[in-house]
């Protein structure tokens, strides 16, 4: 195997959320601890690599909507490693003038991006906690690629699950809204136990042997994210509802196991 993408010291003995979700999307930046654990997830849920590209759609269909409606500035927070359909490639393909900023605290994640990032001096990417958003916020160079006083669309897709209720997210969301110039969005997607609860909690115990946790929330309280936003039509969804393109979506939606939502700061 080409090691030269690993970055010193990265412990690989524990799977890393980023890298199994990495995996599920066909991607070759995972060890074998990502492997076996999204191995068992495929047992628990034989879709999973469809409900991995069904979150990944839904990221990038929001993406297109707000550079479409003007947005120029993306944090993409919990952002993982880069596979096809990366935000800024959506973005700048509206808007070549458009600035990114990546933020993640996984090593692998951080050393791969700055990797396909070098050059780019619109887009970076920073090592940051989520779980400390003040000083996320004061990063230098998430300062010098993005202009916080202007309107930024702040992405969390698929990162508040891996929060427990102790690490705050909604004190976290809360101090991306204060922060927020009006004319900002916010972009989430969540896990949930609400279709199959059973299911959602096997998900959960497994995700216990990782890096981070899945913490599976109900609607009503991924949609308390959003108190302070006016949430775009059409609402907090599963992610294949939200403004799907080519139609109808086809059976379930509640079988993808996330919502998602986008809400735009009065």
């Amino acid at each position: 195997m080409d090691s030269g993408w690993i970055p010193p010291d990265v412990d690989g003995q524990r799977a890393s959320v980023a890298r199994v979700y990495d995996f599920l999307l066909g991607g070759g930046h995972n060890f074998a601890s990502d492997r076996d654990l999204a191995t068992g997830l495929l047992r628990i849920e034989p879709r999973a690599r469809e409900l991995a590209q069904a979150n990944r759609a839904f990221l990038r269909r929001a993406v297109r909507e707000l550079a479409a409606a003007g947005v120029t500035q993306f944090v993409d927070i919990g952002s993982g490693i880069p596979t096809q359909g990366n935000v800024h490639e959506i973005a700048q393909a509206v808007d070549p003038g458009a600035r990114v900023v990546y933020v993640d605290n996984d090593d692998v994640a951080v050393a791969h991006s700055r990797s396909i990032l070098a050059g780019d001096e619109n887009t970076t990417v920073i090592q940051a906690d989520m779980r400390r958003p003040g000083a996320l916020l004061r990063d230098p160079e998430l300062n010098r690629v993005v202009d916080l006083t202007r309107p930024v669309a702040f992405l969390l897709v698929a990162a508040l699950h891996m929060l427990t209720d102790d690490d705050d997210p909604a004190g976290i969301v809360a101090a991306l809204r204060e922060t927020c110039a009006p004319g900002g969005y916010l972009v989430i997607s969540h896990f949930t136990h609400e279709a199959e609860p059973g299911k959602s909690a096997a998900i959960g115990k497994l995700y216990d042997r990782a890096t981070s946790p899945m913490v599976a929330r109900s609607h009503a309280e991924i949609l308390r994210f959003f108190d302070g936003w006016d949430l775009l039509d059409p609402g907090l969804v599963y992610v294949p509802l939200w403004r799907p393109e080519g139609g109808e979506v086809d059976g379930r939606p509640e079988r993808f196991l996330v919502f998602g939502g986008v809400g735009r700061r009065p």
